[in-house]
């Protein structure tokens, strides 16, 4: 059963071969085998204890009634930041937030159970989504602990969806949902040497989600194949009230993304090569010069080099509104969890922290908690011209410009370098990565394996303007059917 497509699953199951029952089983086992025994992936914080239960009521419906649609008995893990109204708590690996029993689903919760998904478990993260300090170690929570990289143990899955790449990577499912503010779905994706896919802003509801900022947050699929990703963007695109900003999507979003898989889709698309997020690493730079010549057999039309002139004055504006978004968006969600919860603002999470400093930060702080919460309000003449400059530096004068100049359908970049040794201590340590325009422009970024640096996957990034999403789906998908580097990891102790 490892690395099974949904669409292997979907037909041995037509088949009778297996029942929802039985693959659900099946990863259960793996994960209990895998997860906290054996090499310690550690990737899943929590299981659906009803998840066996669902798939038989589910296996009963398909017999009775027929499949609701592809991910009908299909298990799917949950970042530990998306609300489930189950048995199941929603944290974001804090200890702060133990005992938050959602009373509602998030919208993409409740979208993927109407499609017949089965809620498989949760997966641990960095903490708070990665925005609790400047030296934090992605893939640790002091709930969950540390998630570790399947293809190399002592190195890092990257974050802030570091249960979610890890879990994929190491089969533990057929496809996780991540989240991303910049960076927390492409990053553990390409370290995990998975596919990741972080959508426009607007189309995919984030309500019920423990949010960062509401101008860059999105949910999204993290799978082995560009497929996979496209038949759960499928299910979770839509309009949802409670999340205004998915209004936008009217027009722009479709019921069905397998529509844009093609695997002539390369065929006369002009994709430019963005050589400013190259020269990090030599042997990464080898391996875009090979996905440029796959790209070019496949019938590519190549522009290089094409430059995002922005791209390097855009950190500090979004660093800046992030505080903001983050003290503002977190308080409105905790004013709504459960009154047996600890914390009920960001100033309660503050105090908890500080409360349980040995449990909650044996080894980094909470200086992003701490400059969030001396933010002053949304409606501050500071955070309105820092939302307009960074929109302006990334989609204008950014993204927009450089497809325009050069009359792209989108733009390539290495997505990282390897992944590095995990320091609790000192924390990560990135040599590069591709994340920051489509971040904080909000628009759609997709990162396909590309190779392998001393056995640690290296992929690539593909990222367009607004609602490009079928698009750089397209591409990526053609992208990887003429290349298939992919390989399942071994779980080796170390890199070298």
């Amino acid at each position: 059963m490892r690395e099974m497509t949904i669409a292997e699953l979907r037909n041995a199951m037509t088949s009778g071969l297996y029942s929802a029952r039985t693959i659900t089983q099946m990863y259960l086992a793996r994960i209990e085998a895998l997860n906290r025994r054996g090499p310690m992936i550690n990737a899943v914080i929590e299981v659906n204890p009803d998840a066996l239960d669902i798939a038989a009521a589910l296996d009963a419906e398909r017999h009775a009634t027929g499949a609701r649609g592809p991910l009908h008995g299909i298990p799917i893990l949950l970042k530990d930041n998306i609300d489930t109204a189950d048995k199941m708590m929603t944290t974001a690996g804090s200890l702060a937030l133990e005992g938050n029993y959602a009373a509602q689903d998030a919208f993409v919760t409740q979208k993927l159970r109407e499609a017949g998904a089965i809620l498989l478990g949760k997966t641990n993260l960095s903490e708070w989504a990665n925005f609790r300090s400047t030296r934090s170690s992605s893939g640790w929570s002091s709930r969950g602990g540390r998630t570790r990289n399947p293809y190399a143990l002592d190195r890092n899955p990257s974050g802030s969806s570091s249960g979610s790449g890890a879990a994929v990577a190491a089969n533990f499912c057929a496809v996780a949902i991540g989240t991303e503010t910049d960076g927390s779905i492409v990053s553990p994706a390409s370290m995990n040497g998975i596919v990741g896919f972080k959508p426009t802003v607007g189309l995919v509801s984030r309500s019920g989600i423990i949010p960062i900022a509401h101008t860059q947050d999105t949910a999204g699929p993290m799978a082995r194949t560009v497929a996979d990703a496209a038949l759960v963007l499928s299910a979770l695109a839509g309009i949802d009230p409670r999340d205004e900003m998915t209004a936008a999507s009217a027009g722009h979003a479709h019921t069905d993304y397998t529509q844009f898989l093609d695997k002539d889709g390369l065929h006369g698309m002009r994709i430019g090569i963005a050589r400013d997020f190259c020269g990090f690493h030599e042997r990464v730079d080898a391996i875009v010069e090979e996905s440029i010549a796959a790209l070019q057999r496949a019938g590519a039309v190549v522009v290089d080099p094409v430059e995002i002139k922005t791209a390097k004055v855009l950190r500090e504006p979004e660093w800046q509104t992030l505080q903001y978004e983050f003290k503002a968006d977190l308080n409105k969600y905790l004013a709504n969890v459960a009154p047996d919860v600890a914390v009920h603002s960001l100033a309660d999470v503050i105090a908890f922290n500080n409360e349980h400093r040995e449990r909650v930060m044996p080894y980094f702080g909470q200086e992003l908690h701490i400059m969030s919460q001396e933010k002053g309000p949304l409606e501050s003449e500071e955070y309105q011209r820092l939302t307009a400059e960074k929109h302006r530096l990334a989609r204008d004068e950014g993204i927009d410009a450089t497809l325009r100049e050069h009359r792209l359908d989108a733009i390539m970049a290495p997505s990282n370098g390897p992944a590095w040794v995990t320091d609790l201590i000192g924390g990560d340590r990135f040599l590069g990565g591709s994340s920051g325009p489509a971040a904080v422009a909000g628009y759609p970024n997709i990162t396909v394996p590309a190779g392998y640096v001393y056995g640690m996957p290296i992929n690539v990034s593909f990222f367009a303007g607004a609602w490009q999403d079928g698009t750089i789906l397209r591409i990526a998908y053609a992208f990887e059917q003429a290349t298939m580097v992919r390989r399942p990891p071994q779980f080796r102790q170390t890199a070298v």
